[in-house]
């Protein structure tokens, strides 16, 4: 009998379990840069992670920040959701994202923002026909190198 849970990683172990599944969305850092990050995030800016597991084994990971802006006001940031390769489309995705969604009501949270990669095309599908997200605007990036600052 299968059994699906899911989580709140708190620990650096926990996060450490949860690697190989964000590494499939996050391919830049090694864990070393990954915990550190994670790390300052959780201290300084309220990040959490959540993880669905399947049969004790992480098939899905999700991290979030509780923001305040003057677009959203007050809402909760989808940093990161991936669910491991070997595992989708067998409604993981679905079911931590609807996860977020609660805790994020229990929370007092009533707006949730993502952004996703242009070549994303299945997860834009994704978001837009199956969670009912509305695609609102284009995030923009610029990289400065530190000698620029």
């Amino acid at each position: 009998m299968n059994t699906t849970v899911i989580n709140e990683l708190k620990t650096v172990q926990d996060w450490k379990q949860a690697f190989p599944v964000m590494k499939q969305l996050r391919t830049h850092l090694n864990e070393e840069e990954y915990l550190q990050l994670i790390g300052e995030a959780a201290e300084k800016e309220n990040y959490k992670m959540f993880a669905l597991l399947e049969n004790e084994t992480i098939v899905a990971v999700a991290g979030i920040m509780p923001m305040i802006t003057l677009y959203n006001g007050k809402f909760i940031w989808v940093c990161d959701l991936v669910t491991d390769c070997h595992h989708r489309s067998k409604g993981y995705g679905e079911a931590l994202l609807n996860h977020v969604h609660q805790w994020s009501k229990d929370n007092g949270y009533d707006v949730i923002s993502l952004s996703s990669g242009l070549q994303r095309h299945d997860a834009h599908r994704f978001y837009e026909e199956k969670m009912d997200y509305a695609k609102v605007s284009y995030v923009f990036y610029k990289k400065l190198r530190k000698n620029e600052l």
